[in-house]
């Protein structure tokens, strides 16, 4: 059972990001009825000036962060300014964040033609052209440079900040990390890409160096994945699970680092290793 602490640290998030349920349990030999914790998918609706642009399935929490996140990674703002004011409604089946981004922003969205319903793990739901679907990624150029003790270090912190997950066990994180004060940042979802749009989100609020510092997901490391961190000039992404080949294509363009199956004592790294010593 999570301590008392984890629990109103949680709540305080905002939104109800987990969900209590009665189960039955059987361990070794010995069955139990217990109550559990369940992590929360909730539909969000991102509406740009009134109108709706993409639905998709997230942990209810750090919204705003999302909205500016996922906003300019998609492209559909070029810098945090762009983003002139959110809104956030609770509604019957689901949550709606109102954006209200300039009037030349818009008229690009409106153009897109791309209106999309994204399950959990999707990047490409509601692309309507092969251009659409594979947007290229940021050529990124960094002289950083992190050491295997710097990430075996992150590594070994990750855990204990993954507070969602350790309640739920079906979260994923995106950590951003310095050299010198090691993980400064994490958020939390059930998408991966949702994670890591939250983490730029929370990152450009404060005007964050991204030639600084590296992330770490919990997640594999997908196309969208890469293209995300790029957008924002990431120049090392670490994976705990395995990168696809897109991913490892489009980071040996860019100019990423790549690196997956991170463990304290191994990882492989797939695209520009200079950037990784021992």
């Amino acid at each position: 059972m999570p301590n008392e602490a984890l629990l109103s640290s949680i709540l305080e998030l905002g939104w109800s990001s987990y969900q209590s349920v009665s189960i039955n349990r059987w361990q070794c030999g010995v069955a139990s009825h217990v109550d559990d914790f369940v992590a929360e998918e909730v539909p969000v609706v991102l509406m740009y000036n009134g109108v709706s642009h993409v639905v998709m399935l997230a942990t209810p929490t750090n919204l705003d962060d999302f909205a500016l996140g996922f906003s300019l990674t998609e492209g559909i703002i070029s810098q945090a300014s762009e983003l002139q004011s959110v809104k956030i409604y609770q509604r019957a089946n689901g949550i709606e964040v109102q954006l209200k981004i300039s009037d030349e922003c818009f008229q690009h969205l409106a153009s897109k033609g791309r209106n999309l319903t994204g399950r959990t793990g999707c990047g490409l739901c509601g692309s309507t052209t092969l251009k659409q679907a594979i947007k290229p990624a940021r050529s990124v150029t960094s002289d950083l440079k992190v050491t295997a003790m710097q990430l075996t270090n992150a590594l070994r912190a990750l855990p204990q900040q993954q507070q969602l997950n350790q309640l739920t066990g079906a979260i994923h994180a995106v950590t951003w990390v310095t050299l010198n004060d090691g993980l400064v940042e994490l958020r939390e979802d059930v998408g991966r890409h949702n994670a890591l749009d939250k983490l730029i989100g929370a990152l450009l609020k404060r005007h964050t160096d991204f030639s600084n510092g590296f992330m770490i997901t919990t997640s594999r490391a997908s196309y969208e994945m890469v293209q995300k961190a790029t957008a924002v000039g990431v120049s090392i992404l670490v994976a705990i699970s395995a990168p696809t080949a897109l991913a490892i294509r489009l980071a040996q363009e860019s100019g990423l680092t790549l690196i997956g199956f991170a463990r304290e004592s191994s990882c492989v790294i797939y695209s520009h290793p200079q950037r990784f010593t021992e």
